[in-house]
């Protein structure tokens, strides 16, 4: 796949088409070397219609092959760009006070492509989704609890190009699998985007179906780990995830024994676990295996009461380099297996299973979360299993030895490489933080700590460095890729990070806010005040939105939030101006499977198999 930019610049056509060439060049190297052939989303374009002051903002995805593409943008047939709009993506014109039709047209081969939204004068800076919210309940020892809009992902489930939101819903009481004590069941709702919803569609409202995950499986960030991805690349998404005994699909169909359960004082150690695939445009459960691995001896994983064994993770990954694979992982704080399983459309088999014990130094190296990218360049998946990674064929690829931690970043950290580096954070109160090789295991530099490194983030958020920078939380400041500390008395927020105003240069997301670090000032500007707006945060001190992502408009990325109440879904996207076009992030692998996982343990951002940062323009001093 040829990913490129472009940038406008006050030069002629010639020069302007030779750096597009030259930056083309530039990030198809950093691509990793998938075969040809490999399975993908068909994505259609993304059109959206925002609302800012008296602003109309028009914005779509650039596709991959839109080379040399022109775009205009009409009202009611009146076209309103002046010239016409080469590769970039956004348009900000006059909001109209009467409803009207807004048209994009692209010309493709000498082919016109047309693509309409309706403006309607009510429209604001977001697109709203309503939602069904799961009625209050109350434990078997008389405890009330209510439910909350959590983590989402997406996909698209009915094959027209669009995404469709995945949402869970977590209960007040959902639990770390240190604490013992009831949990409300676990619910899987499907959305549709209002404002791609087909006036041939059968339903006018966003909700297309629920899944209750029964009694039998428990709430809290450690259990629940959904996929949503087209596995059997029919051009509809599945969702997998881990199911149990009165489970209960979309359809009303239960899972298993409806009847039994498995619950002891909250905790479920008994009991048949299942991994259940399910269509992803009516939630009914296509196939349901027994999950791999399974518990067995409780006590084997490293305690008694179930806190190691229920430790979950999950990933897609290329691992044949072609097509999508759901790969389902157990355990990280003593022994780790991960379970790579394969969707045909017609069965779920199992490709091979890793087990940490088979390999010295390989156990009790596991995260809170992974990472998936071809770090190797043979062109299949390896999975970064915190300290660890695992090759595409299920063997081990190296250790550091260096233990679990609670966060993990894989960039291309430099520009002028396409080599991959992990930037990971250990808890065990001597290796602190460490950027190494993402191929080898190679440590690059290290700053120890004496402290439990609880998070930590990676992201190109300062212009006067080259390539990333990247801090944690056992110092102030942040590090360059050199590894020299910059600004010691600065605490950057360590939860996420997001594209969203019109530089290259990523901003944080954190404290329910977009934030931006400013070089100049030497402080962190608020751009965008989530709670400010009604709306906040998910999962305590992770403080993550329901999900980020490139999902619609131009590359910038989305920030998906729920409303106090847990009444609507909120998608904002940014209606800052960009002189920048790429085309749509979901298109580059490891930042479309990085989506995919963004739900799985402690979110992380997603992040692409490239650099894309502020020295794109830039040579290594």
């Amino acid at each position: 796949m040829t990913f490129f930019f472009f940038r406008i610049l006050p030069i002629n056509t010639r020069t302007q088409l030779f750096i597009l060439g030259f930056f083309s060049a530039i990030l198809l190297m950093a691509q990793p070397s998938y075969a040809p052939d490999i399975q993908k989303e068909k994505l259609g374009r993304g059109l959206v219609l925002l609302r800012d002051d008296d602003s109309l903002v028009v914005s779509w995805r650039l596709l991959e092959g839109d080379k040399k593409v022109p775009f205009s943008v009409y009202k009611d047939g009146k076209r309103l760009n002046e010239q016409n709009i080469w590769n970039v993506t956004f348009f900000k014109t006059l909001a109209p006070k009467e409803e009207s039709e807004i048209t994009l047209s692209a010309i493709i081969n000498e082919r016109q492509f047309i693509y309409t939204q309706t403006y309607h004068p009510e429209l604001k800076d977001y697109i709203s989704i309503p939602l069904s919210k799961p009625a209050d309940g109350v434990t078997p020892d008389g405890r009330r609890y209510t439910y909350s809009a959590n983590d989402a992902s997406v996909g698209d489930v009915d094959g027209d190009g669009e995404y469709e939101i995945i949402l869970k819903w977590d209960p007040s009481n959902a639990r770390d699998n240190s604490h013992e004590g009831y949990t409300g069941n676990v619910y899987l709702d499907c959305y549709k985007i209002p404002c791609f919803i087909q006036e041939s569609s059968e339903t006018s409202t966003p909700f297309l179906w629920r899944i209750n995950l029964g009694p039998n499986i428990r709430a809290g960030a450690h259990y629940t780990q959904f996929l949503v991805y087209d596995f059997d690349g029919n051009g509809r998404a599945e969702l997998i995830t881990k199911t149990a005994d009165g489970t209960i699909d979309g359809t009303g169909t239960s899972i298993g024994d409806p009847n039994a359960n498995w619950v002891t004082n909250g905790r479920i150690l008994n009991g048949p676990e299942y991994l259940t695939v399910f269509d992803g445009l009516t939630g009914r459960a296509l196939q349901t295996v027994p999950y791999q691995p399974p518990r067995g001896d409780v006590a084997s994983w490293g305690d008694k009461y179930g806190n190691r064994c229920d430790r979950f993770l999950a990933a897609v990954a290329y691992l044949d380099g072609k097509h999508p694979s759901a790969v389902m992982c157990r355990g990280y704080y003593t022994k780790s297996y991960l379970a790579a399983y394969d969707w045909d459309g017609k069965e779920l088999s199992l490709c091979w299973l890793f087990d940490s014990q088979k390999f010295p130094g390989y156990s009790g190296q596991g995260n809170h979360n992974l990472r998936v990218g071809d770090v190797d360049g043979d062109g299949c998946d390896e999975i970064t299993y915190g300290a660890m990674a695992i090759d595409h064929d299920g063997t081990g690829l190296y250790t550091t030895r260096m233990g679990h931690g609670d966060a993990i970043h894989q960039y291309a950290f430099y520009p002028d490489s396409a080599q991959l580096q992990i930037w990971d954070v250990h808890e065990n109160r001597r290796d602190g933080s460490e950027l190494r090789d993402a191929k080898t295991g190679r440590i690059i530099f290290q700053i120890p700590s004496k402290i439990d490194v609880g998070r930590g983030m990676a992201a190109d958020i300062d212009p006067t460095n080259y390539g990333l920078e990247m801090w944690s939380a056992s110092q102030r400041g942040y590090f360059d890729v050199t590894g020299n500390h910059h600004h010691p008395n600065v605490s950057f927020p360590q939860n996420s990070a997001v594209w969203w105003d019109g530089d290259l240069l990523r901003e944080l997301l954190d404290r329910n806010a977009v934030l931006k670090w400013n070089w100049n000032t030497q402080k962190i500007d608020n751009l965008k005040d989530f709670r400010a707006l009604g709306c906040t945060f998910n999962n305590g001190t992770k403080q993550n939105p329901c999900l980020s992502a490139d999902i619609l408009g131009d590359w910038r990325e989305e920030v998906i939030v729920r409303d106090y109440a847990s009444t609507e879904l909120r998608i904002y996207s940014t209606t800052i101006p960009t002189e920048y076009g790429f085309p749509c992030l979901m298109l580059d692998i490891p930042y479309r499977l990085s989506v995919a996982t963004e739900n799985v343990g402690y979110n992380q951002p997603p992040e692409p198999g490239f650099y894309l940062g502020g020295d794109l323009y830039k040579k290594k001093k």
